[in-house]
């Protein structure tokens, strides 16, 4: 028995649902949904008659709070800007991770224009490498050109 007295689940059997208590559960739902839409629109109406309430309410404001006017310094109050105000133009300020992806970007763009260009140093490694590799197919080339040649001279005078 493990500490603590807890018994593994290992080894208990598998519980299955019902298909008719899950069509049970979703009538259930279901109707608790329709509930809550009638209740809504209940609620609207008596909206509009509990908010001229509560602005009442805060004006008067209960025990001490009434008395004595207090701020919190720290306290900040979201100011909602109206849409005229909101300005879509102006350049907004890239978070330090952007910064650093874009100039990422920008260095990497440079590299391989350096790169084609030939002035890096893996470029120049590369560019010497395919030159070696060009030299050596064409010296294979040359030289199966000529043991070709070679064979079909000796066919020729084979033929004769």
């Amino acid at each position: 028995m493990p500490r603590g007295g807890k018994k593994g689940h290992k080894g208990r059997g598998k519980q299955f649902s019902n298909p008719e208590e899950i069509d049970r559960q979703m009538r259930a739902q279901r109707e608790k949904e329709a509930n809550a839409g009638a209740e809504k629109e209940s609620s609207d109406e008596s909206e509009e008659e509990s908010s001229s309430d509560e602005e009442s309410d805060r004006k008067k404001r209960s025990g001490v709070e009434g008395l004595i006017e207090i701020e919190n310094p720290n306290r900040v109050s979201q100011k909602s800007k109206k849409v005229a105000e909101v300005d879509v133009a102006a350049p907004r300020e890239l978070s330090r991770r952007e910064r650093e992806e874009i100039e990422k970007q920008k260095s990497k763009e440079r590299y391989m224009k350096l790169h084609l260009e030939g002035k890096t140093e893996q470029a120049r490694a590369d560019l010497a490498r395919l030159a070696i590799i060009k030299k050596q197919r064409e010296e294979a080339s040359k030289k199966r050109e000529e043991l070709r040649k070679e064979k079909e001279a000796e066919e020729a005078k084979g033929a004769r």
